[in-house]
């Protein structure tokens, strides 16, 4: 009994320990959201707020994942025939680099042109359940690590190329007994692949996929219904996710380039994208068959290409790869404000100096910028309010991930290194 007892309070101390913070399993964190309600640093730079600085093995826009003290990154080197994957473990209190896996080149990868050496062939964020970790490299196929590094399994993605070959950017997801991943440039395709082996449990396919690079989200419509809703090129996508079947569809003008993630406040779906045309869109959740006559409203006054909103007691707030930031409430075509953002002296890339989602933290929002540093912003109804500008001095590569958060803690990656933000 003794035995039992001490196991027992083992167990209990050990989940206490792991559970001590929310868990960032995801991009973006829980539904792709964005939203923590850890409060961390507000200020830091290259000499002063960084608990610690790891050097990667390579480039990458993926963004870390964060379960109990572990933490999940990728990255690519190399080039040609010879690219490499990496997945890194990396310790959430020290920094220290626990183990490194390397994937290894047995496909043919688009070549390093256009907008692929803007983000590289690193840009999905991995996903995990706090057992596994799940990896998606694109034409490489997606691997399962357990949290020893052992390779569990692989599977196969496809081959094919958009006609723009800009390489694959969407995350995975999981929901139940399965990762769901779009994959858009390798197959046309959502697939989704049974936790246990890699095996396919169900395929989506359609053109609408093709030069898609957001992720998807999970809709809880009722206690008997969740949908699987993904921004396609033209129309919005509500599948079943379990079967991968189509419960509702809305077309909308957003041609071409869809990048964005769809956000979801209350019953409120709202998304931005399109090229040549960058609109804003809303729909309701819920409905079935054919809602594009549901849109609630299509505005390109304020929209974004790339970047997703993120929420703070009832208003989105934007910052667009453009570098405007603005507000609105959900369902609303008009914006409350729109500002510039100040003290961006160089574009980052292609005139883009905005590739990364803002957060929410601790009731601020953290909006990284690639190549000005960090803005920390106080939510207004009334305008943009800049709390703080941060930046790491001696970094001159992009910083294209979106930050994740636990424990009071911000992890920032470059293309170069990864930072921690805290104590």
């Amino acid at each position: 009994m003794i035995s039992i007892l001490r196991f027992a309070l083992a167990s209990v101390l050990a989940f206490g320990l792991s559970a001590a913070h929310a868990d960032w399993t995801q991009f973006r964190g829980p539904n792709a959201q964005g939203i923590s309600d850890e409060k961390v640093p507000t200020e830091w730079s290259a000499s002063e707020g960084l608990a610690w600085t790891l050097e990667l093995p390579g480039e990458g826009s993926s963004c870390p994942i964060i379960f109990g003290d572990a933490i999940f990154v990728t990255a690519w080197s190399g080039e040609g025939d010879s690219i490499l994957r990496h997945l890194i473990r990396v310790d959430l209190a020290t920094g220290e680099k626990v183990w490194e896996k390397t994937v290894p080149v047995d496909h043919t990868e688009d070549p390093a042109k256009g907008y692929i050496t803007e983000h590289g062939y690193a840009s999905n964020t991995p996903v995990t359940d706090g057992e596994a970790v799940y990896c998606y490299f694109g034409k490489a196929g997606v691997y399962a690590f357990d949290f020893d590094g052992k390779q569990l399994w692989k599977a196969g993605t496809g081959s094919l190329s958009s006609p723009k070959a800009w390489g694959s950017a969407s995350s995975p997801i999981l929901y139940q007994d399965l990762i769901i991943v779009p994959v858009g440039e390798e197959q046309n395709a959502i697939v989704a692949l049974k936790k246990s082996d890699g095996s396919v449990a169900w395929t989506a396919d359609g053109e609408a996929l093709i030069q898609t690079y957001g992720s998807p989200i999970l809709v809880e419509v009722n206690d008997e219904r969740t949908d699987l809703v993904f921004a396609a090129t033209a129309e919005w996508w509500g599948l079943n996710p379990e079967t991968g079947k189509l419960r509702w569809f809305a077309e909308y003008n957003l041609p071409g380039n869809m990048s964005n993630t769809t956000h979801l406040s209350g019953d409120t779906l709202t998304v931005s994208g399109g090229f040549p045309r960058t609109a804003r869109v809303a729909i309701k959740t819920g409905g079935t068959g054919d809602l594009s006559d549901k849109i609630l409203y299509d505005t390109q006054k304020p929209a974004t290409y790339m970047t997703a909103p993120v929420e703070h007691d009832g208003v989105l707030y934007w910052i667009s790869d453009g570098g405007i930031a603005f507000a609105a409430k959900p369902g609303e075509a008009e914006e409350l404000w729109q500002e510039r953002v100040p003290d961006l002296t160089g574009a980052g890339g292609r005139g883009k100096p905005f590739y990364a989602s803002p957060i929410v933290a601790g009731g601020k929002i953290y909006a990284v910028s690639r190549a000005n540093g960090t803005f920390v912003i106080d939510p207004s109804t009334e305008g943009l309010k800049v709390l703080a500008h941060n930046k790491i001095e001696g970094d001159e590569t992009l910083f294209n991930a979106t930050p994740a958060v636990a424990d009071g803690k911000l992890l920032l990656r470059s293309q170069k290194a990864l930072y921690c933000v805290g104590n």
